[in-house]
């Protein structure tokens, strides 16, 4: 059910301590490429706990387009994919994706498997300026004949099935473009090696990628170091994935995030549920910078919990490479005001080509609410100062809104009346339709 929310949206703050468990979306990272990997199963998989949002709802949709049965259950948060071997049954389609990189890259990789047909990838027009190039790079000398704008979607694609062998990829402008290739190797005539550059081979999201593909049958990578930025990956063809009929979805450790420092701003304690250091999901380590920050954080059999007493707000400032992290880094800036010193979050310069420049959406929004900010291609710096009310643009971006979303909890006239508002929150519907819902929900706990 679509979630409708007032525009601009004024934030209510907390008036005492937040106290209350949340559960948050399944993983859009795991919904996503398990919806890819459950197509290469040779019989029914059905998720559970899985993403309902508009990431999810296109390639659900895509998906179907391309001729697999899919049926999706909202209330149950499960999808059920009628897995064919990975064989796409249409010989043509045309696949909008909206703003998902996930489904424009996996999507994009997996229609190159097939071979003949053709097949047109589009989206959004801030999806047009997402990077694809070195994917569709890649594609080109696996077999696939690709007409694009440029490296840029628009991009169709008349695929001759993966060839194998060996292959270079440039992947520095998003790891995705290497879980794409990586899911999709197994189905390539032979062996494929892939020679990749930009160091997406060491980020956590192709690590779980990996995982996924290991957890389901496939041979561990070998791995050589080639130096200079260049590694070579070897990924072995003709072995089937060997998934069972039901797979769990892990919450999603990026929205946990806005939660989990929740305490941060009005004191208090916030448990996820589901959410464990287990997690598939490198974004968990943000509860070390949470840590860091003066939070303490608990795991239990229920989920993981940070609590912060209001005598103690604000945390200091925080000095942090958030490579690794890097959707986090978000939540991170925008409650930057309410710590004691300067917060510098370096190893970002990639997110300036994602959903928003997400370094100058949030330069600005910051700036706005009267903070000394600098800005440069990877690093944001925020000198906390008097905030200042204001509403907030969120640039289509869901991650810009949530952000914001948990700052205006503070209660900063002492009343509780609003101060910050937030502009397109329906924009949350990406990954988090119900996140303001929910919020409320605890404010009112």
């Amino acid at each position: 059910m679509a979630v409708s929310y007032p525009d601009p949206l004024a934030v209510k703050p907390y008036t005492r301590p937040v106290s209350g468990t949340v559960e948050v979306p399944g993983s859009k990272s795991i919904t996503n490429r398990m919806l890819i990997l459950a197509c290469m199963a040779d019989h029914p998989v059905t998720l559970t706990g899985a993403l309902f949002s508009d990431d999810s709802h296109h390639m659900v949709d895509c998906l179907k387009k391309l001729g697999f049965k899919v049926h999706a259950d909202d209330e149950a948060r499960s999808i059920r994919v009628h897995g064919t071997s990975g064989v796409i049954p249409a010989e043509q389609a045309s696949l909008y994706v909206g703003v998902a990189g996930t489904a424009a890259r996996f999507l994009t990789a997996f229609c190159a498997s097939r071979k003949g047909g053709e097949f047109t990838l589009d989206g959004t027009e801030q999806m047009r300026k997402r990077p694809m190039k070195g994917l569709l790079d890649a594609l080109e000398q696996q077999g696939t004949g690709i007409k694009s704008n440029e490296g840029f979607f628009p991009a169709t694609l008349s695929p001759a099935g993966l060839k194998g062998g060996n292959v270079q990829l440039e992947a520095s402008a998003s790891t995705q473009l290497l879980s794409a290739l990586l899911m999709v190797a197994p189905l390539a005539s032979q062996d494929m090696t892939i020679e990749v550059s930009g160091g997406a081979e060491k980020k956590p999201f192709v690590r779980l990628t990996q995982e996924l593909m290991y957890q389901f049958g496939q041979p561990k990578q070998e791995v050589e170091d080639l130096g200079a930025g260049r590694v070579l990956l070897t990924v072995k063809a003709g072995v089937p994935y060997s998934i069972p009929e039901t797979v769990a979805i892990e919450p999603d450790a990026s929205a946990a995030s806005y939660f989990l420092s929740l305490p941060l701003v009005v004191g208090g304690t916030v448990t996820v549920r589901g959410l464990h250091s287990d997690s598939l999901q490198g974004d968990y380590a943000y509860t070390h910078v949470l840590k860091d920050l003066g939070a303490a954080i608990e795991e239990t059999s229920e989920g993981t919990s940070s609590t912060m007493s209001v005598k103690d707000l604000p945390g200091s400032g925080i000095h942090d490479d958030f490579w690794p992290i890097s959707d986090t880094f978000l939540t991170l800036a925008a409650i930057a005001p309410l710590l004691k010193g300067p917060t510098r979050i370096d190893g970002i310069g990639h997110t300036r080509h994602q959903e928003s420049d997400r370094i100058a959406a949030m330069a600005s929004e910051l700036i706005k609410l009267g903070q000394w900010v600098e800005d440069g291609k990877d690093y944001l710096e925020i000198q906390p100062s008097l905030i200042v009310p204001s509403e907030v643009l969120t640039y289509e971006d869901h991650r810009v809104a949530m952000s914001f979303g948990i700052l205006g909890c503070f209660n900063l006239y002492g009343d509780g009346s609003p101060w910050l508002t937030i502009r397109d929150p329906g924009c949350c519907a990406k990954t988090f339709p119900d996140f303001f819902n929910t919020l409320e929900q605890l404010r009112t706990a």
